[in-house]
């Protein structure tokens, strides 16, 4: 490896950064086909998303029939799952650099909807919790595998766009995963128990986790006529020659304030979508008397119909002011979304008027999603080919160690120590999102000279 400097690291992997394919070549494959992957891609990332937030719809069954409190119900929101999503990503992106990328999305798929219909047959708070660590462990195939493989199939005109549409899968994905909570709260809540055939007994509700849980196994079968493009010239030898981990942590060493900054500030942002995804609904239930069927209507359509809208927005903004010139495009995005935030999720928990308060959530849906297409064309646009899936795996340890255990758990415990008061929980929320978004834009802000450094330096090398 050449020597390197601080945030404008050179390095020989980084010669294929600049010579990604054209548009009429992406990766060796056709647009049809680089669409195609996309299109099965953010089909998968719909159905994470779905299997993943399904349980902030069941907070009320979930205290009642298993005897939890908040905090409780956050861990299972947040830490059961996100400690294993985030440490397992590292390894995975080992694998995702030298290995069929495709198989290993099907593996993740069919795991995860194996282990969210496996929910439904839990009987106690640890066997909820060991049924979210599974989903999480499945669910940490997707990310370095899906950023590496677009990011070989697009060229870097068009890869903001292109990564915003696999990201609208997460806004799909939740929306429908808060209208079926929604349907099966508001249907599925009843007394008694149903008995399985074999004997077993369990609550009507938990049989959401079938129906969500199961069609996945389709979309893991749908992931093996994923084509593995090919992959950049120095990329050749991946699969036998695997970057040494040593490697990748010396040339993240060389960019920590571009590779850290950008990682940490994003995480900050996640914190506060996934701390809004998780208690909206018992918030508009505590504050304005909704019902949980109330709320699912309202968070589906504005998740399912806005995000996208978001996301894709963000993507293009990225890719407009790339074109002229602004290399830190994602991050100015970044910075946008988080300043939107900041103001319409750190208010609306405060308004009394309901009407106010949906109009601020059409606006907080934008904004949450604004930056996320931005993100991951940021993580692949900083890291040389072959390291794509490790640092991709990297990035996702951090936002999604930080953001999956301070977004949902920094509302319960704001609301259950600080506050000491359930009907506090819009003050919990707005707390949330003025500190955590007040991060990002510093954060970001402090990245960008250093990622345009890095980023610079590796299309010069190429």
């Amino acid at each position: 490896m050449h020597s390197s400097t601080r945030d404008g690291a050179r390095d020989p992997l980084a010669a294929a950064a600049g010579s990604r394919a054209s548009a009429g070549d992406a990766g060796g494959l056709r647009p049809v086909h680089a669409w195609g992957t996309v299109a099965i891609l953010t089909l998968a990332n719909v159905f994470g998303f779905l299997d993943r937030i399904i349980l902030s719809y069941l907070v009320k069954p979930l205290r009642r029939d298993f005897a939890l409190t908040d905090t409780e119900v956050s861990l299972l929101m947040g830490l059961s799952f996100t400690i294993f999503y985030s440490l397992l990503g590292l390894p995975i992106g080992r694998w995702v650099d030298r290995g069929s990328r495709p198989r290993i999305i099907a593996l993740g798929v069919a795991v995860w909807s194996l282990l969210t219909a496996v929910t439904g047959f839990a009987r106690s708070f640890a066997q909820l919790f060991a049924a979210r660590i599974g989903v999480g462990v499945g669910e940490a195939t997707l990310g370095p595998a899906a950023v590496s493989l677009i990011a070989d199939t697009f060229p870097r005109r068009g890869l903001a766009i292109a990564m915003s549409v696999y990201q609208m899968g997460s806004f799909t994905g939740a929306g429908l995963a808060y209208a079926v909570g929604a349907f099966a709260v508001g249907r599925l809540d009843v007394p008694g128990r149903l008995v399985l055939p074999w004997g077993a007994e369990i609550y009507p509700w938990q049989t959401v986790f079938f129906w969500v849980g199961l069609p996945g196994l389709l979309v893991a079968l749908l992931a093996l006529f994923i084509r593995e493009p090919r992959r950049e010239a120095a990329s050749a030898q991946a699969r036998e020659v695997p970057v040494p981990v040593r490697e990748v942590l010396r040339y993240m060493r060389a960019n920590g304030r571009t590779i850290g900054a950008l990682s940490f500030g994003f995480a900050c942002s996640l914190s506060v979508n996934l701390g809004v995804a998780s208690w909206l609904p018992t918030f508009l239930d505590r504050t304005h008397g909704w019902t949980i069927a109330q709320a699912g209507l309202l968070q589906g359509a504005l998740t399912f119909f806005i995000g996208p809208i978001g996301v894709l927005a963000g993507g293009r903004l990225t890719d407009a002011w790339g074109k002229r010139g602004m290399v830190d495009a994602p991050l100015r995005v970044g910075m946008v979304g988080a300043l939107g935030m900041l103001v319409c999720a750190g208010i609306y928990p405060l308004v009394p008027a309901v009407p106010v308060v949906v109009a601020l959530l059409v606006a907080v849906n934008v904004f949450a999603a604004l930056p996320w297409g931005a993100a991951s064309a940021a993580v692949a646009e900083a890291m040389p080919p072959r390291m794509r899936g490790q640092g991709s795996a990297v990035y996702q340890l951090i936002v999604n160690l930080v953001a999956g255990v301070l977004g949902p758990t920094a509302v319960a415990l704001l609301t259950d120590r600080v506050f000491g008061d359930p009907q506090a929980i819009r003050y919990s929320l707005s707390v949330l999102a003025v500190a955590a978004m007040s991060c990002t834009l510093l954060l970001l802000g402090w990245a960008r000279p250093a990622y345009v450094r890095t980023v610079q330096a590796m299309r010069d090398a190429g």
